[in-house]
């Protein structure tokens, strides 16, 4: 089975840094829709937005959003499988599997794919203010956001930590990956609960946040300041992360193995030393299976 990770908030940032001096102040000439599944939206119809020029690029938690003139607004989903391709030739075919849709410019092609059989990308087409309003969950952008509304946020409703900072109705753009990252830089439990936090612990959460955040962001810039990010090039399993996809690989910080809880397509990462206090977070198939036999600690883990 092919999984893949979801574009996050540093993955759709530097696809906007890469669009801009492509497309940006240029016209659409045309869009070759191939999947039916792709286009969520009726009215305006996909055919409005060709020939006009994108006057904005800007990020809409993990969507991309073009601005047209005559207010007009497109809005990619890439979801879990999605990516972007960029020819400097102008193509007005769409060719190649896993490809469904291409927009072509006077620059060059953008094509977006989507790999596996499941098609989730998402597009829509809106017009004016008020539909666009339609597609704003309410979400934090949590690198504009101070303390106060950061603290707000995480303990408006009581949630484990990972799913408070994966929640795309509480938080802007951060997904398995980042919020791996984050927890493991603040130094607390992925299944801690938000309303146990002390207002410490809650300080210490945001900073990591930020500083996760910013630190990749600034290395994904750099790396792809010269040249367009292949599809290959926005994973969730990048070298230098500290835990996540880490697996059995030593903690950066305390040397203990990376542990794991696997659910669904996703898993969460950890140090036990450094984030769980030594202890083993049970994964649910796992536990079941061995019952008593499940080590309790990473000291038990590491003597069996």
């Amino acid at each position: 089975m092919l999984v893949l990770p979801m574009p996050e908030l540093p993955d759709i940032l530097v696809y906007l840094d890469a669009l801009a001096p492509r497309v940006l102040h240029q016209p659409l000439e045309r869009v070759r829709i191939v999947s039916p599944f792709l286009v969520r939206s009726v009215d305006p119809p996909v055919s409005e937005i060709e020939g006009k020029r994108i006057v904005a690029l800007r990020r809409l938690g993990k969507r991309i959003v073009w601005d047209f003139e005559g207010d007009l607004a497109m809005i990619l989903h890439l979801m879990i499988a999605g990516r972007l391709r960029w020819s400097d030739k102008r193509d007005f075919k769409v060719a190649g599997k896993g490809n469904l849709a291409s927009f072509t410019f006077p620059t060059g092609t953008l094509t977006l794919t989507e790999a596996g059989t499941k098609r989730r990308a998402s597009l829509h087409i809106v017009q004016g203010a008020a539909a666009m309003a339609d597609h704003a969950r309410g979400d934090l952008d949590v690198l504009a956001a101070d303390l106060s509304a950061f603290a707000a946020t995480l303990t408006r409703e009581n949630h484990t930590l990972k799913r408070a900072l994966t929640d795309p109705r509480l938080f802007d753009g951060i997904g398995n990956a980042y919020s791996d990252e984050i927890l493991h830089a603040a130094r607390l439990s992925p299944v801690m609960l938000t309303s146990r936090l002390t207002a410490v612990e809650i300080t210490g959460l945001h900073t990591a946040t930020c500083d996760t955040l910013n630190h990749w962001i600034a290395r994904l810039r750099e790396q792809f300041r010269a040249r367009f990010p292949g599809p290959g090039d926005i994973t969730a399993f990048r070298p230098d992360f500290a835990v996540h996809g880490k697996f059995g690989q030593p903690c950066p910080i305390c040397g203990t193995k990376v542990q794991r809880i696997r659910y669904a397509e996703n898993e969460t990462n950890y140090c036990p030393r450094c984030q769980t206090q030594g202890k083993l977070l049970a994964d649910r198939s796992l536990s079941r299976l061995l019952h008593d036999d499940w080590p309790k600690t990473i000291d038990e883990w590491e003597r069996a």
